[in-house]
């Protein structure tokens, strides 16, 4: 998976967005105004921080050398996914999703009812 794949992907979600708030090289995906996911498009390799539970964040960086600790982010709740062709769609898809329900889980009731309908 590319990173226009993973940016379409973002995209897909409800109420989802592409903001530029830390200027134009930044690329920020934000649900109800919070960030679920950010990139760089011009760094190679690609990659994306995406929000993770903070177990889960330790047991994927264990497990797959192209998930780091998040870039510049909190490190207990980012990682860094390196788009670098070594981890399956199914797996990157899932994390995006991930990052987006952690972020939708979060809002307050009527915005999380207002992105269902």
């Amino acid at each position: 998976m590319d990173l226009p794949d993973v940016i379409a992907h973002c995209l897909s979600l409800p109420g989802a967005e592409e903001t530029t708030p830390f200027g134009p090289e930044a690329l920020v995906y934000k649900v109800s105004g919070k960030m679920f996911a950010i990139t760089v498009p011009e760094d190679f390799p690609a990659r994306i921080n995406l929000k993770c539970d903070p177990e889960r964040a330790i047991e994927l960086r264990d497990e797959h050398k192209a998930i780091k600790p998040g870039w510049h982010m909190n490190k207990k709740h980012w990682n860094t996914v390196v788009l670098d062709g070594s981890l399956p769609p199914k797996l990157i898809r899932e994390l995006v999703e991930h990052s987006y329900q952690l972020v939708v889980d979060a809002l307050p009731k009527k915005a999380r009812e207002a992105l269902r309908k």
